[in-house]
């Protein structure tokens, strides 16, 4: 994602750091404890981060705490945080972790509080804060392999099926369930003397692999690494995976597609030139956007295609967490609790902003009754949150895996065969993964 850093500053001067003070277990909780404290919180450059920035000013009347508060590109902040952690100094108290590239970083190298010696403290956290709330997939998903949970799950987001009503209903086409119709349909309604396509979706390297996953997770395989930690990207499953990727970008895509990530997907999608596109669901809102999408209202949702032996939907996401070299531990899990709290995350569904980790939001028929996306948004959102499988492999070289099996992937675009293109990629990442493993 493209933008600038941009960085939010409300508010008075600088106050000297205060010191926590341990609290007794009965010790009232109080939400202006740490004020006249400041903090830093750097986030991607996301519908969640602006919706951050968009009620700070709310944060800091109810706690006195003020907030700085850092959004930077997708792609630089994954950078960027690996980068501080490493120095021991990071500039912020908070800092957005993506769970499906960084997670096993941040664990091994034990950068981050546990978050649960804070949630046990009555003291410092509010009674209504209600962890159990919090889905218990996204709390797995948050929790490291030692049982630390060094972030606070913040959202998921899940691969879902967009279709073009008026398209699919042109040929009398309903929404597939399988990937065997999905491909038929494309087909029957591709037009390329109207630029009217079938499907879109990603082709670039690095960004095609969580689509090919898609197509893994519905398989007796469903991972890219076995218990023993070894890779098997090379198996009849993951080829299989490789030849529908291949046949959907290759038969049923813009030509182009090649060098599609999410962006172009978009743009092919809102212009109306695409009937399908399997991608996060973090895309409804420019989607449903009528200053911007020709496809506005005419919008369908579903959950993604069955695969031969399985239904699941890639899942990746992200989670809050608080440095261990931070010095303002109190005030940012202040801010966390406000984040992610309730009235936050059912702003971010209502916003169509990504899905909450906690479960109360969808409970809120009125605020979903006032929202400007379809009911089936949000039970496309609840069916795919029971299918939800991890979309990448928690992994620590995690973008190499990427380059090198998305370039296997993207080659295959252009007929290269899927199975030797996988066993030649698969073959050249195994020894960085032992490598990997044997040093971490």
């Amino acid at each position: 994602m493209q933008g600038t850093t941009r960085r939010a500053t409300l508010l008075g001067a600088l106050s000297a750091p205060m010191v926590v003070e341990q609290a007794g277990a009965q010790s009232a909780f109080d939400w202006r404890r740490f004020r006249g404290e400041r903090i830093e919180v750097s986030v991607q450059l996301s519908p969640r981060g602006q919706l951050l920035v968009q009620h700070n000013r709310e944060f800091e009347e109810l706690t006195g705490i003020r907030a700085g508060v850092e959004v930077v590109p997708e792609q630089q902040h994954r950078q960027k945080i690996i980068i501080e952690y490493a120095s021991g100094r990071p500039s912020f108290d908070v800092g957005e972790v993506s769970l499906h590239v960084n997670k096993r970083q941040v664990g091994r190298a034990r950068w981050n509080t546990d978050i649960r010696a804070l949630i046990a403290d009555r003291a410092l956290t509010n009674p209504d804060f209600d962890f159990d709330d919090i889905g218990a997939g996204m709390r797995e998903y948050a929790t490291q392999a030692d049982g630390r949970m060094d972030t606070l799950p913040a959202f998921a987001d899940y691969f879902i099926l967009y279709y073009n009503k008026e398209l699919l209903a042109a040929r009398n086409i309903v929404p597939p369930t399988t990937w065997d119709e999905m491909f038929e349909a494309a087909r029957r309604i591709a037009d390329p003397s109207r630029q009217i396509f079938g499907h879109v979706g990603r082709g670039l390297k690095n960004a095609n692999v969580v689509l090919w996953s898609s197509y893994l997770l519905g398989t007796g395989q469903r991972d890219m690494i076995n218990a023993q930690r070894q890779l098997i990207t090379d198996s009849d499953d993951a080829i299989w995976a490789a030849r529908q990727y291949q046949r959907f970008l290759r038969d049923a895509s813009p030509p182009g597609s090649i060098g599609f990530n999410w962006n172009e997907c978009q743009t092919t999608f809102m212009q109306g030139r695409a009937a399908m596109w399997v991608d996060g669901i973090g895309f409804a809102a420019p989607l449903e956007d009528p200053q911007r999408s020709r496809v506005a209202g005419k919008v369908g949702y579903a959950v993604v295609p069955r695969g031969p032996a399985h239904h699941h939907c890639a899942l990746f996401g992200a989670g809050y967490g608080i440095p261990e070299a931070s010095r303002k531990r109190g005030p940012a899990w202040y801010y966390l609790q406000w984040a992610l709290g309730k009235q936050m995350q059912l702003r971010m569904l209502a916003a169509g902003a990504g899905v909450p980790a906690r479960s109360s939001p969808f409970r809120n028929e009125e605020e979903i009754s006032r929202s400007r996306f379809p009911r089936e948004f949000f039970t496309t959102l609840e069916a795919s949150a029971r299918i939800a499988r991890a979309g990448l492999p928690e992994i620590l070289p995690v973008t190499e895996f990427r380059d090198v099996i998305g370039t296997a992937l993207t080659n295959t675009i252009g007929g290269n065969d899927p199975a030797t293109e996988l066993r030649a990629a698969t073959a050249a990442f195994r020894p960085v993964l032992e490598r990997s493993e044997r040093e971490g």
